[in-house]
């Protein structure tokens, strides 16, 4: 039977004290001001806590600074924010977490390096990483420690598992869903709930999120007795899409998929109005914070899929918004506080069997802990899979005066 934690529940066991956190920028590049909430408590992480004991060493990896650091903000201030109220509340066990967090700039091979750094300071759980590439850099370096990982954000199917070798890796968990999920989850939305029977697709190329969400899109759609009319592909970096988008337009689809992230979703729905492109888009996850990049004319008509919903937690948006100064941004953030509260749900079994922490007996009860617990989060109730993905349902989301508005649970 898998044991229920909620986060009241969680709160519920522990005492009362302040918070502890660390924020190091990894890479000579860096940036140490990603986070509000870690930079305030940067100062306390070297006090007499650590010195005497009394803390557990998490680290929190994210990117910071560079091309998705709304995200990686996003899900380190929702991370930072649950970890503040545990240790607020007296910690797990009487002991403080301590975060060590650092900035991996959007890059896979810093965030190896960071999580090395991590590593060598002592952490006994790794929160991060947030994109799908540089985590499964991540997901590699784990194995030679056991390190329990819970990422808040990556989506590809291979962070957790690896279908060529039928290898569930163990020690690595994730809050959001997967690719195939999203995929799929819009391809039966487009068909069933909108009725659409001809469909294009543009995505990135060489890039594992882009790419698993168009295929389990394309095929499902099929599957679903749909057309796929044009299948186009872009660079990264890429900026003009008018050529892929004059195609898909002579075409005639009734719909177009995009699941990429939020600034190239913003330049090819621009573009697409520019060739004269005027059918709804949908996409995933990557679509938060595309209102800051498209109009609220070429944003209307217009699907994602998200794993949270403005409203459907006041508790977090009034808690997040008291903590920074500003609403949570967008779902990321909310995905980050349950990835916290999933790997504090697996040290307090750990803590609770009287383990060492940072020791390999800790760590493998931290995942055994997260593998049979059920957890009352933000984004909702999750237990998880055979494969480690958490089971749950989608928010879908369309706009309204240019505002992401939830229309179902799906």
């Amino acid at each position: 039977m898998k044991k229920s934690i909620s986060r009241r529940q969680f709160l519920a066991v522990v005492g009362a004290a302040a918070a502890v956190g660390a924020l190091t920028a990894c890479g000579s590049s860096s940036s140490s001001t990603g986070t509000a909430a870690s930079t305030a408590a940067s100062g306390a992480a070297s006090g007499s806590a650590s010195a005497s004991g009394d803390t557990i060493k998490v680290g929190l990896l994210a990117p910071l600074t560079g091309d998705v650091s709304v995200y990686g903000i996003a899900v380190a201030n929702g991370a930072n924010l649950y970890i503040k109220q545990i240790n607020e509340a007296g910690g797990i066990n009487g002991k403080q977490i301590e975060v060590i967090e650092m900035d991996e700039q959007g890059d896979a091979t810093q965030a190896v390096t960071c999580f090395t750094q991590m590593v060598d300071q002592g952490i006994t759980a790794l929160i991060g990483d947030v994109t799908t590439t540089p985590t499964l850099a991540v997901v590699a370096e784990t194995q030679d420690y056991n390190m329990p990982m819970v990422t808040a954000s990556a989506t590809a199917e291979a962070v957790t598992y690896d279908a060529e070798t039928d290898t569930v890796y163990t020690n690595v968990f994730r809050t959001t869903f997967t690719d195939p999920f999203q995929g799929v989850k819009m391809a039966d939305y487009a068909t069933d709930k909108l009725g659409y029977t001809k469909a294009a697709v543009i995505y990135q190329t060489g890039a594992d999120y882009n790419e698993g969400l168009a295929s389990n899109f394309m095929s499902e759609f099929e599957a679903n007795g749909g057309q796929i009319v044009a299948s186009e592909t872009y660079s990264a970096g890429d900026v003009d899409f008018k050529t892929q988008l004059t195609t898909i337009l002579n075409a005639n689809p009734e719909m177009v998929y995009c699941p990429n992230y939020y600034e190239d979703v913003g330049q090819i729905l621009t573009q697409a109005t520019d060739v004269g492109l005027d059918v709804p888009f949908l996409g995933g996850d990557g679509w938060d914070g595309v209102t800051q990049y498209a109009t609220a004319e070429q944003l209307d008509g217009c699907y994602f899929c998200a794993n949270y919903a403005t409203g459907s937690n006041p508790d977090f948006e009034s808690a997040y918004e008291a903590e920074y100064g500003e609403p949570y941004p967008n779902g990321f953030s909310p995905l980050g506080y349950d990835a916290a509260l999933t790997v504090c749900g697996g040290l307090q079994a750990a803590e609770e069997a009287g383990l060492e922490p940072g020791s390999d007996e800790y760590k493998q009860a931290v995942i055994d802990g997260i593998k049979n617990g059920s957890f009352e989060g933000v984004t909702g109730s999750f237990t998880f899979d055979d494969h480690n993905d958490p089971v749950k349902t989608a928010a879908i989301l369309t706009f309204e005066n240019g505002e992401a508005v939830f229309v179902e649970q799906y």
